[in-house]
């Protein structure tokens, strides 16, 4: 059997090349994959020509991005999926969906290989590769960037050589990567720790220091899943959109972090995910109503756990799907509104509502009706501290600080 090549195609410089490049290096034809995952920009059917113009015999499209934002995006909202505190896994969470959609083409085309435009330095290649490893380990996997250290200059000289009809400019310094969930910028300039983010990095959001008028919204939940916004039914694609739009406008959602890779280095990161960081901030706030304490504590370190195998590439790991079966099993009762002030790059919770709120005013009021029972409180703090009061006792005795 000739081989055939299964190429993830973004229609950018470095995949373009990779299509008669890899059928060269291979002797096989390549089959072209794209996602739509509400990245915007290009028109897609121009990204699909593109490829067959650069020899693909095969260019497929496939609109994705309701299946993102329901299979994807959600567990992430009910994990508060966020890497290092602060990275909501914008490119993280697609890598796995399309990993899934390569492997099915790979079956439905003849695919023998899976191929990718990541570089060793990434983790990128590992969300990849552990994927197409998990799913079907018969593929043959091939990097140009990684394994040929394909440079973007060579890419470049290639295209000029052989005369492929694309823009083979390397104008744009920066790599960058965006769906619906958000957008990640990287090299450049921003590779020196100490130059600040220029305007022309940003695109999902507008600058917070403009001064728009504050934006009051209402997001309902229904089971950890956002279903309204100010009382309008929404799909989790749409929640995801109209929050972009709203949130976009007043700056939030700009990220610029030192990253720790997978592969052992720093990374400088600049991110805008504006819609994500409004959706998990309500999230967390309903959260706190309606979860109960010791669930809320276990969770907030299950939640972290979960961030850490998608950041890490374990989509399909055991553990990955362990920790969302016991987050999917603390959303029952996340259910409610929350309404947050969103201006000047912040959102701000100021009202939370839920019929399975566990805040009782009763018991929370310092007022009369107060029904809390104050006199059970003193011999509850004794014995709370009673094992390290005895600690200390017995280290004062001996002359221990």
């Amino acid at each position: 059997m000739s081989n055939r090549v299964i190429l993830a195609y973004s229609g950018g410089l470095d995949t373009s090349v990779a299509i008669p490049y890899l059928g060269e290096m291979t002797g096989g034809e390549v089959v072209a994959v794209s996602l739509d995952l509400g990245q915007g920009g290009e028109d897609m059917e121009s990204v699909r020509q593109r490829a067959l113009d650069c020899g693909a015999v095969e260019s497929i499209v496939i609109d994705a991005k309701d299946e993102f934002a329901e299979e994807y995006c959600l567990p992430t909202i009910k994990a508060n999926g966020k890497y290092m505190k602060q990275y909501p896994l914008v490119s993280a969470i697609s890598r796995p969906l399309i990993v899934k959609h390569l492997v099915e083409a790979a079956k439905e085309h003849g695919g023998t290989h899976v191929s990718h435009g990541c570089t060793g330095k990434g983790n990128d290649q590992v969300r990849f590769e552990v994927g197409f490893r998990n799913l079907d380990p018969s593929l043959e996997i091939i990097a140009p960037a990684r394994d040929y250290a394909w440079t973007r200059d060579k890419a470049i000289a290639y295209a000029e050589k052989i005369n492929l009809p694309i823009e083979q400019s390397a104008s744009s310094p920066y790599s960058i990567d965006q769906n619906v969930w958000g957008r990640a910028v990287e090299t450049g300039f921003l590779e020196d720790l100490w130059n600040p983010p220029t305007k022309d990095l940003y695109a999902y959001t507008e600058d917070p220091n403009l001064g728009n008028a504050p934006d009051e919204v209402i997001i309902s939940f229904e089971a950890g899943k956002p279903v309204a916004i100010d009382g309008k039914p929404v799909t989790m694609l749409e929640a995801i959109e109209e929050m972009n739009r709203r949130a976009g406008a007043q700056g939030i959602g700009r990220l610029d972090m030192v990253e720790d890779r997978l592969v052992g280095i720093k990374s400088r990161e600049i991110y805008e995910a504006p819609g994500a960081v409004a959706l998990i901030t309500a999230h967390e706030a309903l959260e706190d109503v309606t979860v109960e304490r010791e669930l809320a504590r276990y969770k907030r370190g299950i939640d972290a756990r979960w961030s850490e195998e998608v950041y890490d590439g374990l989509w399909y790991s055991p553990l990955h799907t362990s920790l969302t079966a016991f987050i999917d099993s603390t959303q029952e009762n996340v259910t409610g509104d929350i309404r947050m002030v969103m201006r000047a790059g912040t959102c701000v919770v100021n009202g939370r509502r839920s019929n399975s709120s566990l805040y009782d005013f009763n018991l929370a009021t310092y007022d009369t009706g107060d029904s809390f029972d104050q006199t059970a409180a003193k011999g509850f703090v004794q014995l709370h501290g009673l094992s390290s009061q005895i600690a200390n006792k017995r280290d004062r005795e001996a002359g221990q600080n």
